[in-house]
């Protein structure tokens, strides 16, 4: 949690930074970060894919096949990041204008993204590096690694925007520039930290195609997650921006006071029972993997829901850290609190996902994200919100709905089991588990 937390306190940092320049300058950072999440999700994909095989092989004590998939992932990491550095060369102005912005948002969007992209593959490997490490059970190192270059990156942003000692003047590119120093920082430090004897893990020569075939099977979801969250981005942001260009930075204002106060603890849980369920499958110990999920979405829910009734009720005051526009802080406010009525919903969602994906199964939150985006998200705000022409409420009604959707999904799955079955039988498959342990 603490982890997440100033990862979260860097992107918000962002955002405030960008604050004090325009309203375009909050827009340009906000759309181009729906970009910056394709790897991200990327990341996090094969990021999942190594943390459930570090997990379950750490509980059954097969530490060849851990070495081995947390080897192939790192390097799957790095091979996929080459594409997004490509297309932020290329492709990062049109990518931003595309979205319907004014010129001055595609200006500073295109600048911020091409940066930012260029660094994925060190994005990648920190993201993969961290989960694996977390899977062994050590969640202080990541901690440690992220919480130095999260705090460098805050610093750099505030200097190199404002030009303060004898750093230029940027603005958002300056922001962006933190960020790609601060993701490469963090890589090449996990990637020193494995290779000592800090860590549990060792890094070996790729070998084995079972364990690249289950880490792309646990991962693919899990990245067309992602992509799904990208693509209903798109029209989402484009129908805000319909309704102004201060409408669209309310919306990313309203979503990061969310994310900075309360995500972190939903992330850290969800993270968190991914583990404790990888691990007590490992080993052979699937009732106890199953209680653990429950117990832990239960202090989830609890927690995070109160956190929800905070933001609800000081949501006045909290969106004047990002901005002093007249115009976007009544649309801020009400996002606001659309994201703090949701908190024990994302809670729930995030920490039950977490640990199907402790079992190998990624497919039912791509699923509910998919259905809820296209027929919640989307449906919602287009057909209310545009067609019936009830404007903006629309959209504060379609998140809500979007977060009930998944949890319907994702807790029929989870209530069913079949989840413990799919993580022992892959076990099985690379030879982790054996009939004696099952």
């Amino acid at each position: 949690m603490a982890e997440q937390v100033l990862r979260t306190l860097m992107r918000t940092t962002d955002l405030i930074v960008a604050g004090f320049f325009s309203p375009a300058a909050v827009a340009a950072v906000g759309l181009a970060d729906i970009y910056g999440r394709l790897p991200l999700w990327f990341g996090l994909g094969v990021g999942d894919g190594a943390i459930a095989l570090s997990s379950q092989d750490t509980g059954s004590g097969s530490v060849a096949n851990r070495d081995e998939a947390v080897s192939q992932a790192l390097l799957l990491g790095v091979l996929a990041g080459i594409p997004f550095a490509l297309f932020g060369l290329v492709g990062s102005f049109w990518a931003i204008e595309v979205l319907g912005a004014d010129a001055e948002t595609v200006r500073w969007g295109g600048l911020y993204l091409a940066i930012i992209l260029l660094t994925a593959p060190a994005f990648h490997v920190t993201m993969i590096a961290a989960r694996s490490i977390q899977g062994t059970g050590d969640t202080r190192t990541p901690m440690y690694i992220n919480a130095a270059a999260n705090a460098f990156n805050i610093v750099l942003t505030v200097a190199l925007a404002f030009g303060l000692g004898p750093f230029p003047e940027l603005s958002v590119v300056g922001i962006a520039i933190a960020t790609a120093i601060g993701d490469t920082l963090a890589a090449i430090t996990f990637i020193a930290v494995i290779y000592s004897s800090w860590s549990d893990l060792t890094l070996v020569w790729p070998s084995r195609l079972v364990i690249m075939k289950q880490l792309l099977v646990i991962s693919a979801p899990r990245i067309a997650e992602g992509v799904t969250e990208l693509i209903a981005e798109f029209p989402f942001n484009a129908i805000l921006l319909m309704f102004g260009t201060e409408v669209n930075a309310a919306y990313h204002i309203g979503r990061r006071v969310y994310q900075q106060l309360s995500s972190p603890l939903s992330r850290g849980y969800g993270t968190a029972a991914n583990i404790i369920a990888g691990q007590s499958l490992g080993r052979g110990n699937p009732d106890e993997a199953y209680f653990n999920g429950l117990a832990a979405a239960g202090l989830a829910v609890l927690t995070v829901g109160g956190l929800g009734v905070g933001i609800f009720a000081t949501a006045d005051w909290v969106v004047l850290v990002f901005t002093r526009d007249a115009d976007t802080i009544p649309y801020a406010v009400d996002f606001a609190r659309a994201y703090a009525i949701s908190t024990f919903l994302i809670a729930l969602y995030i920490v039950l996902a977490g640990s199907l994906r402790g079992g190998s199964e990624t497919r039912p939150p791509f699923v509910a994200k998919l259905t809820g985006a296209v027929f919640f998200l989307l449906g919602i705000t287009y057909v209310f919100g545009v067609h019936l022409e009830y404007g903006v409420v629309a959209a504060y009604v379609a998140i809500v709905a979007d977060w009930v959707w998944r949890n319907l999904v994702v807790g029929v799955v989870y209530a069913r089991k079949g989840w413990l079955e799919r993580g022992t039988r892959m076990m099985h498959e690379r030879g982790s588990l054996t009939e004696d342990e099952d």
